[in-house]
């Protein structure tokens, strides 16, 4: 059966992430993969950075600038145990939002060092670019996603995830956000709750910063995609070295268009989705989507071993 790899983002992170990986008893497995992870994360991140990941406190590990190099260290480490541990290489890579950069990693585009110090960019650059308190997300559910569009639109907010039919993210400036609670509960939502986030994502108050992050990208090895991955910014099959550098800079202010890219895994004949990474949150997600597949959560040595045996 054909089998994707997919990635979570931001909000799938928890205390004590990756630790079950560098264990005693797990160690000797980690050590023997070809990429040398200690090192590459101690020079990017610093010596105290994996104690943040196991110890806490959530409040730091929340920040925009940490969370993002702890989920991609995590998912990283998951997706090169399933290749050349488990043996297991899918035929399909995406990731939702920073999930991305670790689906790019699965499919070669950049080595861990490279991803690793791009996400630390983004995170720290994205927590420059709007001013803490200016910008705000909220969750809609229940609520047909036209219907959501057409009345954001009015108050100059955007969608920012189209997670699937029956939650979307909107972004914005923070009193619109806000402003847009009372219409889409009188149209119909059955829920609409704001997200304790730093910023603006993926709507255009992110775009300043996308020269910047361009130039950062400039000067890092892309190469060609070994295993197909499916982009957020349009859900579609992307392979070439020089359309990710294009996405990966629209993402930061385009919609992430997830319901659609499962949607396009299960028209190559996906059956089965492994979530590579922290927590299950983004296999709850695409449940609701490809409702007869199978999903599988991997963020621990245990998930791992049991993958294994099965």
């Amino acid at each position: 059966m054909k089998t994707a790899f997919i990635f979570p983002g931001q909000g799938s992170q928890f205390v004590g992430m990756g630790k079950s990986f560098f264990d005693d008893e797990f160690w000797p497995i980690l050590s023997k993969q070809p990429v040398d992870y200690l090192t590459h994360i101690n020079d990017v991140c610093g010596e105290s950075f994996l104690k943040l990941m196991f110890e806490g406190p959530i409040e730091e590990l929340s920040l925009t600038y940490n969370t993002q190099p702890a989920l991609f260290i995590v998912s990283a480490i998951v997706a090169d145990l399933m290749k050349n541990y488990n043996g297991k290489t899918p035929d399909i890579v995406a990731g939702h939002s920073l999930g991305e950069y670790s689906a790019l990693y699965c499919a070669g585009v950049f080595d861990f060092r490279t991803g690793l110090t791009l996400v630390k960019k983004r995170g720290e650059m994205m927590n420059k670019a709007v001013p803490a308190g200016v910008g705000t997300m909220a969750a809609v559910m229940g609520l047909e996603p036209d219907q959501i569009e057409t009345i954001v639109k009015a108050e100059g907010v955007e969608v920012a995830n189209y997670n699937n039919s029956a939650q979307i993210i909107i972004s914005g400036k923070k009193e619109s956000v806000l402003k847009c609670i009372e219409p889409l509960q009188t149209a119909g939502a059955k829920r609409v709750m704001e997200l304790n986030v730093s910023g603006p994502f993926h709507s255009s108050l992110m775009s300043p910063m996308a020269d910047d992050f361009a130039k950062v990208m400039n000067d890092m090895q892309f190469n060609d995609a070994i295993i197909p991955v499916i982009t957020n910014v349009d859900a579609d099959m992307t392979t070439k070295s020089g359309q990710f550098k294009e996405k990966l800079v629209k993402q930061l202010y385009s919609s992430v268009y997830w319901m659609q890219s499962v949607e396009k895994m299960m028209q190559q004949g996906i059956e089965i989705y492994v979530e590579c990474g922290a927590g299950k949150v983004l296999a709850g997600i695409s449940k609701r989507i490809a409702k007869d597949s199978e999903f599988l959560s991997i963020d621990n040595n245990d998930d791992l071993l049991k993958y294994t045996e099965g």
